[in-house]
Formats: C-alpha cells, structure tokens, sequence
C-alpha cells in the first residue's frame, strides 16, 4: 500500500459513520456477550483453540453479529467475504465459493463468508451453501434477527453451531457511548455528554449498540451546529426520534409477544396484558389473530367461572369487524381486560382433554338403550329410549340415570374450581351426585 493509498483509506475511515468507526478489533474490546466471549465461554475458546466451524449468530438488531464475524476472520488469518441475503443469489454463492476454493488451493487461506440476514436467503439458495460448508471451502458465519428453527434449513442448521446474542444490558450500552466520545475513532474528546442525554441514549437503545452510537453521532452533529460544546438530552432526542419497533408477524416476535400477551392474560396481570396487546397492534399484527386469541382464552383460562368472559370476548370480535382499526382497538383491550381481570379456571379445558383421551383410549362404545332416538317408527321394538326418566317429571328437574356409555360407566371430567360462578356449579354437581336437590341459588 503507498502512501496514496494509506491516505485514502484513513479519509474512508474518518468518513464512515461513528457505529462502524467503533467497531472493535479484538475480543477484549467487544462490550456485552460476556456468556459467549467471556473468559471461558464457548465462542472464546473456539476462537482463541482454532477450532472454530461454521456458525449461525442469532439475535437482534445492534448486538454484535457483523462484528464477531470481522474478529473471527482477523483471528484466524482468513479471507473475509460479506455477503447480505437481501442483495445476492446463487450466483453471488458460487462466486465467492469458488474463489475461495482457489484461495485455499493456492495459498492455504481460509475464508470467512459472512451472511448478513441469512433468513432471507431461499431453500435453494440455502441449499446451495451446503457442500462448501460440509468440506470447509468456506467459514459459514451466518447473522439472522430472526429465529433460525423457523427461518433456515434443517441440513443448514446442522452443519453450523447455534450462538445466541442478547441485547446489550444498559450498563454495556453506556460505556460505548461514553468510549466512543473519548475515542480517536470516535468523537475525540470535543464534546461533552450531559448526564440526562447519556440516560436518554441508554434507554431509548434498548439493547442496541448501533442505534445507540447513530443517535449519538447525530446529536453531536446538532450540537455543533448550535455552537454547543455539550450534547443536551434535547438533541437526543431530536436525533433519536421514535424508536424502532421489534417485531416480526411470522417468525420470533411473533410467537413470543403472543406468548407474552396469552400468559398475561392468564396470569391475571391487566397491565401487561394491555402493554403486549399495544405492542401487537403497533406493529400491524392481524387484529382479528388476537381477538381469536382472546376468545379461545375465555373459555380455556376463564371458563365457567365467568361465563360472561366468552360473551365479551365475541362482542368484541364483531365489534372488530363492524367499526375496523383503529377504533376497535378499544373494544379488544375492554375484552383482553375482562378476560385478565376474571376469575380463572381451567376446568372446561382439562375436562375435554380428559374426554378426548379416554376417547382416544377407550374408543367408541355403544349408547345406552334408554338414551337412543326413539322417535322414528319401530324405534320403540328396538328398545329405544325404553327406561329414560324426564327430569322435568322429578323434584328439582333431576334424576339420576346413567349417561355414559357403560366403559366409562362413574367417568368425571368437568370438576368445577371454586372461583367465580363455578363455585355454584361445583355446590350443584355436588348435591346432584348426592342424591340431593341443590340450595337455591
């Protein structure tokens, strides 16, 4: 390289943004992933042993994933090739397979290929990688923020080790911006940071150190261009705007925020019942995905201990259909709210699964003769319905008779909890199955 060259390059590098700028160039200067690069811990080792393979990096926006495979390939002396899925083909793919295959060939280098949002990359584009990743032509180093069980190929899967980033814990987040004020690769020590603004930064990052870094980079820029030596927590947030929303409507966030919102709901907690259900909405989930949701809930966490709970949930479903977003959004948080805020019981869910296994085990048998069809000529000569007892005939609108089939002859399935409405129904049930008329009430 002339001194031309060296020149040009050290102006490309003053120019670039403050994220890549920073970006580190050893392991010991990566901030946060302590559980896979601290001391010890597996990624180090393979890295620092030279036994490193193929890997896919899974995590969010802002972790570190593009920055493990620059340190990667520096530590082990290979060739570095990037790749992003969202841009490239099989074309591209074999290119760069090839000529890694030469550079091997020739000169005993490996290469690291780097995949930037492997998930995007097809079946046949993923295909593709397979035989350069089984005999070594290439160091696969794959980055997805999406959940790879759901988005890259089992034979692809296999062939890599799994390595999951988290995001950066707010104390990690805020020695970068404070690192990156000090640096020479960074602000070089011209500005100031108010207290307030470094908080800002922090908590509007969340977890992710290039958006934390792009904030920055702008908001010294609006300073300066104020005549400020101090970057004031006003123009973080002129810099920082709104903050991105993570999610995704097929894959990871999907499941997980719908977990989330299903659990809360459960778990009887209306605040975080409420928090998931903006959080769906926000992000352009399928409305009528979540009011299927909070109706299935009525009946599976709530049940007969509210029976009003089904009722709502429904309402809110037609509501949904006949007003629309955004007004509707009022009508599935009164039913996601009633729903969190009701009595519990899983009562009717584990009585049809208990139906549904004996069932399943016991098969079909035939109905008892006195609760067949009688009504049809010479149903009566076959002995149908010959033996069954009116209830309405008797004290109480009851009678005991068997029901059930004779295999599963004394077989309960719905035990009613003792919340809400169900504790009236467990008191009925009771007295029923005594031989005794139920209390009013």
């Amino acid at each position: 390289m002339d001194l031309f060259e060296a020149a040009s390059r050290g102006e490309r590098q003053r120019q670039a943004p403050l994220a890549a700028r920073m970006r580190p160039e050893t392991l010991d200067e990566l901030v946060g992933q302590g559980e896979l690069v601290g001391p010890g811990r597996p990624l180090r080792v393979a890295l620092e042993g030279g036994r490193l393979g193929s890997m896919i990096l899974y995590g969010p926006p802002g972790t570190g994933k593009t920055t493990l495979a620059h340190l990667i390939a520096r530590r082990g002396g290979a060739h570095f090739e990037q790749l992003n899925a969202v841009t490239s083909g099989v074309a591209d793919l074999r290119r760069v397979i090839q000529e890694a295959a030469e550079r091997w060939r020739l000169h005993g280098r490996r290469t690291v290929l780097f995949i930037d949002e492997i998930h995007r990359f097809n079946k046949a584009q993923q295909d593709a990688l397979l035989p350069a990743v089984e005999d070594g032509t290439v160091l696969l180093v794959g980055a997805t923020t999406e959940n790879p069980f759901f988005q890259v190929n089992s034979p692809l899967l296999s062939r890599c080790r799994l390595f999951r980033l988290r995001p950066l814990a707010g104390d990690d987040v805020r020695a970068l911006v404070l690192r990156a004020l000090a640096s020479r690769q960074g602000l070089e020590g011209r500005l100031e940071l108010d207290p307030p603004a470094l908080e800002r930064l922090v908590r509007s990052s969340a977890g992710d150190a290039r958006r934390a870094l792009n904030g920055l980079e702008t908001a010294a820029w609006l300073a300066e261009q104020a005549g400020r030596a101090r970057i004031e927590e006003g123009d973080v947030e002129a810099a920082l705007q709104e903050a991105p929303l993570l999610y995704d409507r097929q894959g990871d966030q999907h499941y997980d925020v719908f977990s989330a919102f299903i659990k809360s709901m459960r778990g009887s907690d209306p605040d975080a019942t409420l928090h998931y259900l903006v959080r769906m909405l926000e992000a352009g989930e399928d409305p009528r995905a979540i009011a299927r949701r909070i109706v299935i809930h009525a009946s599976e966490d709530v049940g007969n201990a509210d029976p009003q709970a089904l009722q709502v949930a429904v309402a809110a479903a037609h509501a949904l259909e006949l007003v629309g977003l955004p007004e509707a959004a009022l009508n599935l948080a009164q039913a996601a709210l009633y729903v969190a805020t009701a009595p519990k019981s899983n009562a009717t869910y584990r009585a049809l699964a208990a139906a549904r296994q004996d069932l399943k085990e016991k098969g079909w048998a035939p109905v008892p003769p006195h609760l067949r069809d009688a009504s049809y000529p010479g149903a009566r000569q076959l002995g149908h319905g010959e033996g069954y007892l009116y209830p309405h005939d008797f004290p109480g609108h009851h009678v005991p008779q068997p029901y059930l089939p004779e295999n599963l002859a004394g077989r309960r399935y719905y035990e009613p909890s003792d919340q809400g409405y169900e504790k009236q129904l467990a008191r009925r049930l009771a007295a029923w199955r005594e031989g005794r008329s139920p209390e009013p009430g």
